[in-house]
């Protein structure tokens, strides 16, 4: 099946099946020093917020690339991926000595945990599927019933703005051939679903968020990606001490293709 194919589908947990067999998640964010960026940056966060004994919840937890880091750090985890491949290669890979809870199912109902239990809530890629503003509320919604009152909510987006900079370093004709529309210039949420930072903003406090950290986890990083998996060992550090410096910065979350949003619940919420 190919992506026009997949547009015929209508039934979202099928359709995200069928394109985690195009796109292999399990070597996403390893699968070059460019790539690691995003995770380096969000394990590095999330590690702020963590202590011994926290709990986590991964939302879409993909083949387990962060449940597992977390795990061998010793961290107990509860996991919940939606797609057949992920969940499959997931178990493939998980031992049974880590303290790692894998469940499959959808990050908009949380029936199955309990309320007010985990220090930190993963939601590393669920809105990028969601294209229904409904489904999205009640998955925010139901992330933010089970993290605990001082828990942390880690919430990723792709960034709207940045996928035309990005597709055109792959096409450069992809300003007459892209889909978009022609007059507004936004995208059309297919196969993900993207955001604008202010949208980010909006749709995490409308469901009761109070933003702690706005960051640019990959930064420029998919843009100029040749030039970073060229580089040697002393280099990448450098560029790595570069982005960790500046990823909070405002104006860098401009040309980030992936915006990663800490956020606590609201007081009394």
């Amino acid at each position: 099946m190919d992506i026009d194919a997949l547009r015929e589908l209508r039934d979202e947990r099928e359709q995200v099946n069928q394109l985690y067999n195009l796109f292999h998640e399990e070597t996403r964010l390893t699968r070059s020093q460019s790539a690691q960026v995003e995770f380096r940056t969000t394990v590095r966060y999330a590690e702020q917020f963590l202590f011994p004994g926290a709990r986590i919840l991964d939302l879409g937890a993909g083949t387990g690339i962060y449940s597992l880091y977390f795990a061998e750090k010793g961290f107990s985890v509860d996991a919940l991926e939606l797609a057949d491949r992920n969940v499959a290669l997931f178990r493939e890979r998980l031992r049974p000595d880590l303290p790692v809870r894998l469940r499959q199912g959808s990050a908009v109902d949380l029936a199955a945990y309990a309320g007010g239990v985990y220090d930190v809530v993963l939601l590393m890629g669920p809105l990028y599927h969601l294209h229904d503003a409904a489904d999205r509320a009640a998955c925010l919604r139901e992330a933010r019933r089970v993290l605990k009152p001082d828990g942390v909510l880690f919430a990723s987006f792709i960034h709207h703005d940045m996928v035309f900079m990005t597709e055109l370093g792959y096409d450069g004709g992809y300003f007459h051939s892209g889909d978009y529309d022609r007059e507004t210039m936004r995208l059309h949420d297919f196969p993900f679903v993207f955001f604008t930072v202010d949208e980010c903003r909006t749709m995490l406090r409308e469901a009761g968020f109070t933003i702690e950290r706005e960051i640019a986890s990959d930064g420029a990083s998919e843009l100029m990606a040749a030039q970073i998996d060229a580089m040697d060992d002393a280099d990448y550090a450098q560029y790595l001490k570069y982005h960790f410096l500046r990823c909070e910065k405002p104006e860098m979350l401009g040309f980030s293709s992936h915006l990663l949003f800490a956020a606590k619940k609201q007081s009394g919420s």
